[in-house]
C-alpha cells in the first residue's frame, strides 16, 4: 500500500503538468518561434555560450530536469526484481533489442522514402538522427505517471526505472553510435560520450548520493513528501524554458516548413504504438499479472526525451533538425500515452490478478 500511495502522491503532484503537457508544449512552440522571429539576437547570443558543442544554458536547464528524476530512484529496490522476472525481461528485451532498431527502420522509411518529396535529404537525415536519440532512450520518469494511471505496481515500476537507468549508462552511447553509422551520419564519438557523462553519469551519481544522504538524515517519507515536491516546479520550469529556447532557434525553419512537424510525428506515433503492442502482447502471452503488464509495455513506448533533446543539441546544435525531431517527440508523447493508458485500463481482464504475496 505504501508504494501505491507514493505513486498516487507523485501523480497528484504532477497531474496539473502531465494533464496539460501537450498544451504547454504547444504554447512554448508558439512563444519560442515568436521570439526567434521577433528577436533574432536572442538565439544568436545564446549560441555563443557553448563548450565542446554543448550549449551551457541548455545543459544547466536539462540538469534541472534530469537530476530530480535520478533522486527518485531507489537502487536498493533492484534486489526485489527477482519477484517479477517476466515483466523485467519484457522491458529489457523490448527496450534494448527491439525498440532502437524499429525506430531507426520506421523513421528512415517514412522520412527518407515516403516523405522524400517534402523533406530535403540532408534535413531528413537530421530528423532520422533525432528519432534515433529517442529510440535509444526508454522512459525513466513519466512512466511512473503512466503506471499509476493504469493501476500498475509502483514498486515494480520503480525497479524497472532503476534498472533501465543503469542499462542506459552502458548501452545508450554504443547503440547511438551504431545507428548513426547505419544512417550514414558522421559520428562524433567524443561528443556522444561527453553527453552520456554530462546527462546520465553526473546526475545519476549526484542523485544517488543526494538520496542516500537525505534518507539518512530525514527518512524516505520526508524525501518523497517534502523534498521532491519542492523540485517539481523547477523541473517543469526548466523543461518549458528549454522548449522556448529550442524553438527560438527553430523559428524560421518552422515558419518555412510547418508541415515538417506533422511529417516527423507520423513515424514517432507509429513507433510508440508498435512498441507498446509488442510488449503488451508478450505480457499477455506470458500471463504477466495486470499490475505489471501495462508498465512493462509503457516504459518502452514512452521516451526519456530529456536525454534525447540534450544529445541532439550537443551533436547537431540548438537549431538543428535533430533537435526539432526530439521536441516533436515531447509534443506527441502525452496524447499517445494517454490513449494507451485508456486501452490498458479496458483490457486489464486479459491478465491475471497479482498473487497475494506479490
Amino acid at each position: 500500500m505504501t508504494s501505491q500511495a507514493a505513486a498516487k502522491g507523485q501523480h497528484e503532484g504532477l497531474s496539473f503538468f502531465d494533464k496539460y503537457l501537450t498544451l504547454w508544449v504547444a504554447m512554448c512552440i508558439v512563444a519560442g518561434v515568436w521570439i526567434g522571429l521577433t528577436f533574432p539576437a536572442f538565439p544568436k547570443a545564446l549560441s555563443r555560450w557553448e563548450y565542446a558543442q554543448v550549449s551551457i544554458p541548455v545543459a544547466i536547464l536539462i540538469w534541472l530536469m534530469i537530476y530530480p528524476m535520478m533522486i527518485q530512484i531507489d537502487f536498493a529496490s533492484i534486489v526485489r526484481a527477482a519477484r517479477q522476472p517476466k515483466g523485467l525481461t519484457i522491458t529489457l528485451v523490448v527496450n534494448w533489442a527491439i525498440k532502437p532498431f524499429t525506430m531507426l527502420a520506421i523513421a528512415w522509411f517514412f522520412l527518407k522514402v515516403v516523405f522524400a518529396g517534402w523533406i530535403p535529404p540532408d534535413l531528413a537525415t537530421q530528423y532520422v538522427a533525432g528519432a534515433i536519440f529517442l529510440g535509444a532512450a526508454p522512459c525513466t520518469a513519466m512512466v511512473l505517471v503512466w503506471s499509476y494511471l493504469s493501476h500498475g505496481s509502483a514498486a515494480h515500476t520503480l525497479v524497472q526505472v532503476a534498472i533501465n537507468d543503469l542499462v542506459i549508462l552502458f548501452l545508450y552511447a554504443p547503440i547511438v553510435i551504431v545507428e548513426l553509422g547505419l544512417a550514414e551520419l558522421k559520428i562524433p564519438y567524443d561528443t556522444i560520450f561527453l553527453s552520456v557523462f554530462l546527462y546520465i553519469v553526473i546526475p545519476l551519481t549526484l542523485g544517488y548520493f543526494t538520496r542516500v544522504s537525505l534518507v539518512k538524515a530525514h527518512g524516505e517519507q520526508w524525501l518523497k513528501e517534502v523534498f521532491l515536491p519542492k523540485l517539481k516546479p523547477v523541473t517543469i520550469g526548466a523543461l518549458l524554458l528549454t522548449l522556448v529556447i529550442l524553438f527560438s532557434f527553430q523559428g524560421q525553419t518552422i515558419v518555412n516548413n510547418p508541415f515538417h512537424i506533422v511529417l516527423i510525428a507520423v513515424p514517432l506515433a507509429i513507433q510508440t504504438y508498435l512498441i507498446f503492442a509488442i510488449g503488451y502482447a508478450w505480457a499477455r502471452w506470458w500471463r504477466v499479472d495486470n499490475t505489471v503488464a501495462a508498465p512493462a509495455a509503457m516504459i518502452g513506448a514512452s521516451n526519456f526525451f530529456e536525454l534525447a533533446v540534450a544529445v541532439a543539441i550537443s551533436l547537431f546544435g540548438l537549431g538543428s533538425g535533430a533537435a526539432l525531431a526530439t521536441v516533436v517527440g515531447v509534443l506527441t508523447e502525452v496524447p499517445i500515452m494517454l490513449s494507451l493508458v485508456w486501452f490498458a485500463n479496458r483490457t486489464r481482464h486479459w491478465f491475471p490478478e497479482p498473487k497475494a504475496s506479490a
